[in-house]
């Protein structure tokens, strides 16, 4: 708990004004003041007044210490509202505080990064760092504070303004604070948290207690060992009587250090009043009474005849007059203070001499001489100073002579401003009698107003009718264009309900002649019938082929068939070719899957797909990533398709264009024209043989020829170990239908063969295509474990269809639609895509090879194996979903022990070649020998 010596200090005015809680007390005081009656009594009725309010005082863990020692510790903390200072024991029992912290011009903050229950306070001389238990301890404590600091403000306000008070009506009213409700507009007030503030706290542990030792504040040891020494303290947890007798206690210690503190208390009698301040300061339990104790401080105070002046009131003495005398002792009070202050300094300077005075008497010469020069030094140093000083008030005359004349020019703007506010009121006065002047003239102006408004009435009400027969017929027309709309609407809906209506009418066609040439197809394989159902069927057969484009109007199938698609391939073959009636059937069933697909939707659900994930990308901004696999799985949109692509073989070909930089190619069509490449006429013997079912192909002058031409003649000098390989024609007239530019198509073509495709797969031995051949059959009979017996059943070799699947991804092989979504897969994923759609080409025709059983039969059914293949949604499911799992893993693996298998084969192949070679090379040497003996003989 606080002490009484804590109180010292305090302006014996400004007790006067505390000691009263309210109004009640402050009425009892004045009477007490009136009747004249002895400070005992008068000290014995302060203790019947109950107390202000509850004491501020809790635990709380204070930030203390420097390097290692650094740390909290829990101190006891209670709250002064007299000095408004906050002082902090080692614990509730301690007597002596360790520390205080002045209130009145701190400031509090807490930060929510912080600790819970971590706020600072910051006072001119030093920043505490305090912690409570929890976060509404903490703001208790920081409303409390504010809130007390608040009060204490008020209070001298209201003691200094001692004129103000004086022409109050009510001077008896005590000063008005701040309440709570009003002090914390801006946070909710925080309930008292019981058992952690006031009183009741010191009776329970204290929170986050550490131990003793560590808790003992060395800087202020020896307040920690008057602590521990002192046998006075009071305790907390005593019971309810001890408590109540501990606040007359507090009360009449209250009252001694106002008497101990008061500036008219003679400087003899200090140490009476210090020991009956001590004296006060037993506890309880060594004093009779509260009665006792009251009656003991008055005998104290009769000693003091000035303490009692200090206290008398005369009669008839208004408030206002003794304010003005608390004012005056307060200024008296200050001025000996500094008096006091001026003689101590003196003295001490006069006590120095006399030391220095005494050395000099006492010393011998030398030291005597030093001192002499210490002293010289001195006198230099002050004559220095007294320069400085000199210096600094010089410049401070200078500078109060120009803030002077800036205070002269101020003046002098303030009368312009003046003149210039004096010239404008004559002129609103002249206009002001000019307004007068004028209103005597009103009656006219009057005439001409009335006269104007009736004028203006009738335009109005001739507007407002306008108006109306407007509004009228805006409804009119408004409901005019609604019934439009309505009948737009209907016949919009209408239109696509026939619209889809006919694309289903024109599949089921479709539908049905495929179905029905399909009849005539089978009619025709029949063997065993007449001449004349022979012809009749072949007749049926030559008017199914004729292209009938006359009539545009009608569903004629020419019309649907003998259209290239956007990327100028045919859609079905020349009538001239044996499989002209299969490829007729396969153009009617692809239009009527397209007819369906497009009335489905699915199309345009891809497509929507595609602008949501490239909606705020550039396609240079692209990233892998399973959603973007699932797009390119399920097919590119065409405009989309080119860039896309592109994406995709820079992500390939990346290091090689950094390596050779960006003008390789143009370098490598400088090398062409300057340079012969052994290539060249085997391309040139290629060129006619690319992509013959695409328009962009079929001359050898067109452009894309040309174009061609280049890309490979470039491609044999950017890679001289393959030079030129059969197929890669086709790979090149695929690049450039898509890419559309000479150099995208040549990097597109570097990206298959010499990055995406494995080594060798397009050298001269073409050892990696044979390796993906045998690594294919093993997974086939993996997949499909009858298809394969079937084949070995019948000695069918598959390396005879497929070895051009892979040589050329499909190319020549697939439709191109389907083609073309293979690629898109191929030059994102890799060439296990290759190895997907050739395992579900023979899934998806497995049932009607396994119905074959000739060899002849099975040989001419896989060769037309992939253009039965019209639905390549299906078979893109297939390939993606049903042949899954397929690892990129077990491809690399199986690569490699076929590999490994293939070298010993093609090891041992050169062995016997090298072998045969020698053989043939002695069996010549034999020969010429003994035609050599033959010939002499």
């Amino acid at each position: 708990m606080m002490t009484n010596e804590l109180e010292v200090g305090k302006s014996s005015q400004m007790e006067m004004f505390t000691l009263p809680a309210n109004a009640a007390a402050q009425k009892k005081s004045d009477d007490v003041h009136e009747e004249k009656e002895d400070l005992a009594s008068y000290l014995e009725s302060l203790s019947e007044v109950p107390l202000q309010s509850t004491r501020l005082c809790g635990y709380l863990n204070k930030l203390g210490g420097k390097g290692p020692l650094k740390g909290c510790k829990t101190r006891w903390f209670v709250f002064d509202p007299r000095k408004c200072h906050l002082y902090y024991f080692r614990n509730s029992h301690d007597n002596s505080p360790l520390g205080s912290m002045d209130l009145s011009n701190a400031a509090f903050n807490y930060c929510l990064e912080a600790e819970e229950g971590t706020f600072e306070i910051k006072t001119p001389e030093k920043d505490y760092t305090l912690k409570a238990k929890n976060k509404e301890v903490m703001m208790y404590w920081l409303q409390q504070l504010q809130q007390k600091r608040w009060e204490h403000d008020d209070k001298l306000n209201h003691l200094f303004e001692g004129d103000v008070t004086a022409s109050d009506p009510q001077p008896d009213t005590p000063p008005i604070f701040k309440t709570e409700e009003e002090t914390n507009e801006f946070l909710d007030p925080v309930k008292t948290p019981t058992g952690l503030v006031g009183e009741e706290a010191a009776s329970l542990p204290a929170p986050l207690q550490q131990s003793t030792l560590s808790n003992i504040s060395l800087k202020h040891l020896g307040t920690e060992i008057q602590n521990f020494g002192s046998k006075t303290v009071f305790q907390f947890h005593g019971n309810k009587p001890l408590r109540e007798n501990r606040t007359s206690y507090e009360e009449m210690n209250q009252a001694a250090s106002e008497m101990s503190g008061s500036p008219s208390l003679p400087k003899g009698e200090d140490t009476s009043v210090k020991e009956c301040h001590l004296d006060v300061q037993k506890p309880p339990s060594q004093k009779s009474s509260t009665g006792s104790n009251l009656r003991n401080l008055a005998n104290f105070l009769n000693t003091v005849p000035m303490c009692q002046e200090r206290f008398a009131v005369k009669d008839g003495t208004s408030p206002a007059e003794l304010n003005k005398d608390v004012l005056r002792l307060t200024r008296e009070l200050n001025a000996q203070r500094e008096l006091v202050k001026l003689l101590h300094r003196a003295l001490e300077a006069a006590q120095q001499e006399k030391r220095a005075c005494g050395s000099f008497i006492t010393a011998d010469d030398s030291t005597r001489l030093e001192l002499v020069r210490h002293k010289v030094r001195q006198i230099r140093e002050l004559e220095n100073r007294v320069c400085s000083l000199e210096k600094e008030r010089h410049e401070m005359e200078q500078n109060l002579k120009l803030q002077q004349t800036h205070v002269d020019e101020l003046k002098q703007h303030a009368q312009l401003l003046m003149v210039k506010n004096h010239a404008k009121q004559e002129v609103i006065l002249k206009l002001t009698e000019q307004m007068v002047a004028k209103e005597t003239e009103k009656p006219e102006f009057d005439e001409v107003i009335a006269t104007t408004l009736d004028e203006l009435r009738t335009k109005i009400s001739h507007m407002q009718d306008v108006q109306e027969a407007y509004n009228t017929q805006n409804k009119f027309l408004n409901s005019e264009i609604y019934q439009i709309t309505k009948l737009w609407q209907n016949t919009r809906d209408h239109e696509k309900a026939l619209s889809m209506k006919c694309a289903y009418l024109e599949a089921r066609y479709c539908q049905i002649e495929s179905k029905y040439l399909v009849m005539l197809h089978k009619l025709q394989n029949i063997s065993g019938q007449d001449e004349t159902c022979q012809e009749i069927v072949k007749q049926f057969i030559a008017e199914q082929l004729k292209w009938e484009i006359k009539d545009e109007s009608n569903l004629a199938v020419g019309r649907i068939c003998s259209e290239h698609d956007e990327y100028g391939f045919k859609l079905v073959s020349s009538p001239m070719q044996d499989q002209n009636i299969l490829a007729k059937i396969q153009a009617l069933e692809r239009k009527s899957n397209d007819l369906i697909l497009g009335q489905e939707g699915q199309e345009k659900n891809i497509q929507l797909r595609w602008e949501n994930h490239l909606s705020g990308k550039t396609f240079g901004e692209l990233m892998p990533s399973p959603e973007l696999k699932n797009l390119i799985r399920n097919g590119i949109p065409k405009e989309h398709r080119r860039h896309v692509w592109r994406w995709c073989i820079n992500r390939r070909v990346r290091h090689i264009r950094e390596r050779y930089g960006s003008n390789r190619y143009q370098e490598l069509l400088k090398l062409c024209k300057n340079k012969q490449q052994a290539a060249s006429k085997q391309i040139e013997l290629d060129l006619p043989r690319t992509l013959t079912n695409n328009t962009h192909f079929s001359s050898p002058s067109s452009k894309m020829v040309q174009m061609l031409r280049r890309m490979l003649l470039a491609y044999s000098w950017q890679n001289p170990d393959i030079g030129y390989c059969q197929g890669l024609n086709r790979l090149a007239g695929i690049a450039l239908l898509v890419l559309q530019e000479e150099e995208d198509a040549f990097w597109c073509l570097v990206a298959i063969a010499d990055c995406i495709m494995p080594e060798d797969y397009y050298s001269k031995t073409l050892t990696g295509s044979q390796v993906d051949q045998r690594v294919f059959k093993d997974i086939l009979s993996e997949k499909m474990p009858r298809l394969v017996s079937h084949f070995d059943q019948y000695n069918v070799d598959l390396s005879y269809v497929t070895f051009n699947w892979f040589l050329v991804v499909f190319v020549d092989s697939l439709l191109s639609d389907i083609l073309l979504r293979v690629w898109d897969a191929f030059l994102y994923e890799g060439t296990k895509v290759i190895f997907r759609y050739a395992l579900a080409i023979f899934r998806y025709n497995e049932e009607e090879i396994l119905k074959l059983h000739d060899t002849l039969a099975i040989y001419d059914h896989l060769q037309c194996l992939t253009k039965n293949i019209s639905e390549g949604k299906n078979l893109m499911n297939i390939a993606f979903v049903e042949m899954n799992p397929f690892p990129m893993r077990l491809l690399q693996n199986r690569r490699t022990v076929h590999l490994e298998k293939l070298k010993t084969e093609l090891r041992e192949l050169e062995k016997i070649r090298v072998e045969y070679v020698k053989e043939r090379d002695e069996h010549k040497e034999l020969i010429a020998v003994l035609s050599e003996d033959e010939e002499e003989t």
